[in-house]
């Protein structure tokens, strides 16, 4: 007689109920933003910001400029992007965690997004860790941080192409030099791969702990059950921190956690949960594509995915739009987001 299947876990689903109390932290005190000289005729009836406010009309916002600022396209450059620099930021992840333990255990960790993540990611994803694990551990030296060093770089082409996607989005031209440019991505695609590696180190050193103070059987109910709320919460302190950082712009304001940061955590969770959860039962990739079907099926994950990271930003900035604290003008002269009427 077969036995029963196991029932599917549902922790992704109720975490995702709950999670909408993050949005009540997007009214937490705010920081006053720097504001700027304005002339005289920017204070002309045909300048003046717009006073209608509130939800609806932001939403209206978001919905027209989805479509003048062509985000599913946008979306598209992103995710050819993240794939060129998908594979140097697995070998640098690969690099640095096998300096502390054996790299082969990140295949078992990845393994329990599957959840979350559709099979096409698992597949890739998995694949090339697990050719990279096999080379062995790494050993600190000259060779190993100019491999890093040169993986991070790959890597950083990634980033780059979020940033250059807000900049549409806030409808701001680039204004920082190459140099700066490359050290602020550089430093967000370093923080990124150290989030991963805390994380990963959280899964370990936690029921560690707690079987160290006699609870072992909590463990395993904490990681299953705590482990989505910390991923949603780290989500969108990453995506505000993005937001804020990643448009060159100057009079912007900062928050822990946004309206939009919050929104594009608790849609990303969704979205993948449902096409992994599409991909698994009635996707046709593999039928379609042949051998391609899993890359297509990863690909088509990162670009719903940079659309959900693009649309958040949208309502940030159309949010924004509706301050009557912020400035007009940028410091340099340029019309930003928060300039439109």
């Amino acid at each position: 007689m077969k036995p029963p299947s196991p029932p599917p876990d549902r922790s992704p689903l109720v975490v995702l109920g709950l999670s909408a109390a993050l949005l009540a932290l997007g009214y937490g005190r705010r920081e006053a933003a720097p504001t700027t000289a304005l002339r005289r005729d920017d204070l002309s009836p045909s300048k003046q910001r717009p006073k209608r406010r509130g939800w609806w009309p932001a939403l209206k916002g978001v919905y027209r400029r989805f479509s003048e600022d062509r985000v599913t396209s946008i979306a598209g450059g992103v995710t050819f992007f993240a794939l060129l620099a998908l594979f140097p930021a697995i070998a640098a992840l690969v690099s640095i965690y096998g300096l502390f333990t054996d790299p082969r255990q990140l295949t078992g960790q990845i393994d329990q997004l599957s959840t979350v993540l559709p099979g096409g990611a698992i597949e890739v994803v998995g694949g090339q860790l697990q050719r990279l694990a096999e080379q062995g551990r790494s050993s600190l030296g000259v060779a190993f941080l100019i491999s890093v060093g040169a993986a991070l770089w790959s890597a950083n082409a990634g980033m780059k192409a979020i940033f250059d996607a807000l900049n549409i989005v806030y409808d701001e031209d680039e204004k920082r030099s190459f140099v700066m440019l490359n050290v602020q991505s550089l430093a967000f695609t370093l923080a990124g791969l150290v989030l991963i590696l805390l994380a990963l180190a959280a899964v370990v050193v936690v029921p560690i702990v707690f079987s160290y103070v006699g609870l072992e059987s909590t463990a395993a109910t904490v990681v299953q059950w705590g482990r989505w709320p910390v991923l949603l919460l780290v989500l969108a302190f990453a995506l505000a921190v993005i937001y804020r950082f990643g448009p060159s712009r100057r009079t912007a304001r900062w928050r822990w956690i946004s309206w939009g940061s919050a929104f594009a955590a608790i849609a990303w969770l969704g979205a993948s949960a449902l096409f992994s959860w599409y991909a698994a039962n009635f996707g046709s990739f593999n039928a379609t594509y042949g051998t391609l079907g899993a890359a297509i099926g990863f690909m088509t994950w990162i670009w719903l995915s940079s659309i959900v990271i693009l649309v958040g930003a949208e309502l940030d900035a159309e949010l924004e739009c509706q301050d009557p604290e912020m400035p007009r003008k940028s410091p340099e002269g340029g019309l930003g987001r928060a300039s439109r009427t």
